[in-house]
């Protein structure tokens, strides 16, 4: 498995939601409060089992909830992870979850583990505080290599800890705070590098407004500010020249906020716009496969690349009713402005399925501005909660996406509840050149554990007999591949239908317009000289598009 060993550019975003009075009602009745006592399970005491583990071309995958032996302990329960990567040294990472040390109280504390070795192992030390009731954590990093830990406590307020070395952190540092924050650190080399902006529910909180900063890299954190509709279930993001952005959903209507002017020390974060985002519908929450919980965040990031779409801002959510009778499709939504406009939303998964779910919505953008999607789908399970990892990647600023890739078995999301019914509230993924770091929750050992999976975005073979639903089209891979002097590409059309095929490469330029134009039923080639177009070795793609059907997009490899 190919790792980049490039310093990796983070991308996150804030999100916002107001809520109703029914609203409010029903998360105050899963809020993030202590309930069943703590009960110590001493690790000599948990029977073992093999720790999970899954490889193959696309996809490493391995169990982070480990004892010192490397083994899975059974009857504890771990979700909620998010995790952090040292931009300097790769190698290094930590993740964060809900530890719950048995599935008989739902009393949760700040679960911890780190890597030195890129993921391939983890070691799990034990909760940060041991016995002190935690939840909701966000981890992010500074340019330093820095980990940041934001916890929620009991009496909603939050602590931010820092590392100190690979496997200690410092004291914790009060953060004002609330149910359901998130944290985010500017990492963008200017005036406000090392910045630290966190926000939550404002009425489940320790304090009045729903904002708060650090700009002096967590030692001390600013009052409480009020914000553009009171965020909740969001994220928050830097973008590449500094600027704030905010997300979220309030009955139905998504809505996105920016600050311009939140990196500068010595003024009060002003707010430049809320503006409204049509996303189809609305959040999914509370039912299915999670019905404690949410099934995914609203999500919004940006590019910080070097090419055409530096600056866009993407926003991804598990969104209900955008097709009739589907209960969550995962949405996606782009600005080319800053966030004052939107595109209209379009849906990554490409099921044609009524009744499925598609949750826990998941983006990051690589450094050279591909843009990284997963999340988990019942597609392959219908009438079922049954869900299995599901990955899509868009190379021309999210305007066209992969064909869906099943990345997981199915695993059983109801297993393993700690007397609260849900699996957490969300994963979380970063990107780099070559592919995803993600960090998520299942259940494959028929109980719930948190994951470290890294996904590689550009296996040579991902379109081999493709066969839309309605049968108009089949491609096949391109032969032979990888190709020096030429590769052929194979389709068939069932009716007949203008057709238009192109060459990329790996940031989305084209190449070469092989084919445009109208084409009755039969069978196809075209081929493809390198010789005659301006190519690098390495990965490109070839895209496919028939009227009236997403586009199809397959990926060979040029060596001389």
């Amino acid at each position: 498995m190919k790792k980049s060993k490039q310093k990796i550019l983070w991308l996150t975003v804030l999100c916002i939601t107001q809520l109703s009075v029914f609203s409010q009602t029903v998360n105050e009745e899963y809020a993030e409060v202590p309930e069943d006592p703590f009960i110590h399970v001493p690790r000599a005491d948990y029977k073992t089992s093999p720790a999970y583990f899954y490889s193959n071309a696309q996809i490493f995958t391995t169990q982070v909830n480990v004892n010192e032996l490397g083994e899975n302990m059974l009857g504890d329960a771990a979700n909620e992870p998010s995790f952090a990567i040292d931009p300097n040294n790769p190698e290094r990472m930590a993740m964060g979850w809900r530890q719950f040390d048995t599935i008989a109280s739902n009393f949760r504390q700040a679960g911890f583990a780190y890597s030195l070795n890129g993921g391939t192992d983890w070691a799990f030390p034990g909760p940060l505080e041991p016995g002190v009731f935690r939840s909701d954590p966000v981890l992010d990093f500074d340019v330093n290599g820095t980990f940041y830990y934001n916890s929620l406590k009991t009496g909603y307020a939050c602590d931010v800890f820092q590392t100190i070395s690979d496997s200690t952190w410092g004291a914790p540092t009060p953060a004002y705070g609330g149910d359901k924050q998130w944290m985010v650190v500017d990492r963008t080399g200017g005036e406000s590098d090392g910045n630290i902006y966190a926000f939550w529910k404002p009425f489940l909180s320790v304090c009045t407004g729903a904002f708060t900063r650090s700009a002096d890299a967590g030692a001390t954190f600013d009052s409480c500010t009020v914000m553009p509709n009171d965020g909740t279930r969001g994220t928050l993001s830097v973008g590449p020249e500094g600027e704030l952005y905010a997300c979220g959903e309030t009955n139905g209507t998504f809505y996105l906020a920016k600050s311009s002017n939140a990196g500068m020390a010595d003024e009060e974060v002003a707010w430049d716009f809320s503006t409204t985002v049509n996303m189809g519908g609305r959040l999914s929450l509370y039912q299915g496969p999670n019905p404690n919980g949410m099934l995914g965040q609203v999500w919004v990031t940006t590019d910080h690349s070097e090419g055409e779409y530096r600056g866009n801002v993407y926003m991804v959510a598990p969104v209900e009713g955008f097709q009739p009778g589907d209960n969550a499709d995962i949405v996606f939504a782009k600005s080319e402005d800053g966030g004052e406009t939107w595109s209209t939303p379009i849906k990554i998964n490409d099921d044609d399925l009524s009744g499925t779910y598609q949750w826990f919505g998941t983006i990051s953008v690589a450094p050279n501005g591909r843009i990284d999607v997963v999340w988990v789908d019942t597609r392959d399970e219908p009438g079922s909660f049954l869900s299995a990892l599901y990955y899509s990647y868009s190379l021309d600023g999210g305007t066209t996406w992969s064909v869906n890739e099943k990345l997981s078995d199915s695993f059983d999301p109801h297993l393993g509840w700690p007397q609260q019914n849900k699996i957490g509230d969300y994963y979380h993924m970063i990107s780099d050149e070559d592919g995803a770091h993600l960090a998520w929750a299942a259940t494959f050992n028929g109980e719930q554990d948190v994951y470290y999976s890294y996904i590689t975005s550009s296996p040579v073979s991902s379109v081999a007999d493709h066969h839309p639903a309605d049968g108009l089209i089949a491609v096949y891979q391109n032969s032979p591949n990888p190709f020096s002097d030429f590769t052929e590409i194979k389709y068939a059309l069932k009716s007949s239908a203008a057709v238009q095929i192109e060459v990329h490469d790996v940031l989305g330029n084209k190449i070469a317009m092989l084919k445009n134009g109208y084409q009755s039923a039969g069978d196809y080639s075209v081929y493809f000289y390198p010789d005659h177009y301006s190519l690098n070795n390495g990965l490109c793609f070839y895209q496919i598009k028939v009227e009236g059907h997403p586009p199809i997009v397959g990926r060979m490899v040029y060596g001389k």
